[in-house]
């Protein structure tokens, strides 16, 4: 760890500490060093997910401004939205895509946590600044090149936004919110919004507009799907540690997820050593997979992590119950 930054954590360790200890007691390196342990982790965790919006929204914008914006195509979703209303009314799209956004960040704030909100209020401002002052080239005037490349990038944008835990589209939010309603999935939600889409921008600018942008939605939807495995894919994780009553408390009382814990036997390890082992397995989204791994790692950056694609699942808490951040 850089010496610079070693310092300010430890001094950050320190006075958390001190608030919650009497003043007459001192605090000792035994208890600062664990804690500078999980703040380096987040630190770390947080910086990359930043990085992956910052590179979301800069390969939407050039989606967007080089390729969708110069030919007045449009897209599905949220974006969609803006791109149409930029048509009829004298709105600049940087401040269409704040403003068709705010519902949806709303909320997000209620079905997924007030963190993922934020941080997806920072994404979509981001975005709305690089739309309006980051001038890109137009890179070509031929309608299949925009509509498959233009989808392919602000498709780029929105997965790796999300492999930040943002969204600079809202309307996979309320696909989530609408799946947990209704007997409809995630892609059938977001199916029916983007043929209303659609279906506005035939009568608004034309036909060939509209079929154009179904193309342009479908790139974007199977480079979303290329980048994070789609929206609310779930995901199961086996956890294998020495400290599993530690992650064990984390999954259930800081995250609010429920956990099955299996006994096991344990094989030749690096010590040589068997016995046995608690097994802990859990069922999250793709979407929820960076935080936990996140806390997993401020617990025991050693633990065995096994991940495996869940097609489906029925029952529980995980489509029912906010997911704690």
């Amino acid at each position: 760890m850089n010496p610079f930054l070693s310092k300010i954590l430890v001094d950050v360790a320190r006075k958390r500490l001190e608030k919650k200890k009497p003043k007459d007691k001192p605090v000792s390196k035994k208890e600062i060093v664990p804690l500078v342990r999980r703040l380096y982790v987040e630190l770390t965790h947080t910086l990359g997910e930043y990085f992956f919006i910052v590179i979301g929204v800069f390969s939407a914008g050039f989606g967007l401004k080089g390729f969708l914006l110069p030919n007045h195509f449009i897209d599905g979703g949220a974006t969609g939205i803006s791109l149409l209303l930029e048509n009829i009314t004298s709105l600049k799209l940087g401040v269409l895509l704040v403003l068709v956004n705010i519902p949806f960040i709303i909320l997000a704030s209620r079905t997924v946590s007030l963190k993922f909100a934020l941080r997806s209020i920072v994404a979509i401002t981001f975005l709305a600044i690089v739309v309006h002052y980051v001038d890109y080239p137009k890179i070509t005037e031929d309608k299949l090149l925009i509509a498959i490349f233009g989808g392919f990038f602000l498709g780029l944008g929105i997965g790796m936004s999300m492999r930040g835990r943002s969204v600079i589209d809202g309307t996979e939010v309320l696909a989530i919110f609408l799946s947990r309603k209704l007997s409809l999935t995630v892609g059938d939600v977001l199916l029916i919004i983007n043929i209303i889409i659609f279906s506005f921008g035939a009568y608004i600018l034309s036909v060939e507009t509209a079929l154009y942008a179904i193309l342009t939605y479908l790139a974007a939807a199977r480079t979303v799907d290329f980048v994070v495995d789609g929206v609310e894919e779930y995901v199961g994780l086996t956890i294998i540690s020495e400290k599993h009553e530690d992650i064990q408390y984390m999954l259930t009382k800081k995250l609010g997820r429920a956990c099955t814990i299996y006994k096991g036997e344990g094989g030749y390890g690096k010590t040589g050593e068997t016995g046995p082992k608690d097994i802990i397995y859990t069922v999250i989204t793709r979407l929820e997979l960076p935080k936990v791994k996140t806390e997993i790692d401020k617990i025991d950056r050693k633990a065995f992590l096994i991940m495996g694609i869940v097609k489906d699942i029925k029952g529980g808490m995980i489509k029912r119950k906010p997911f704690k951040d």
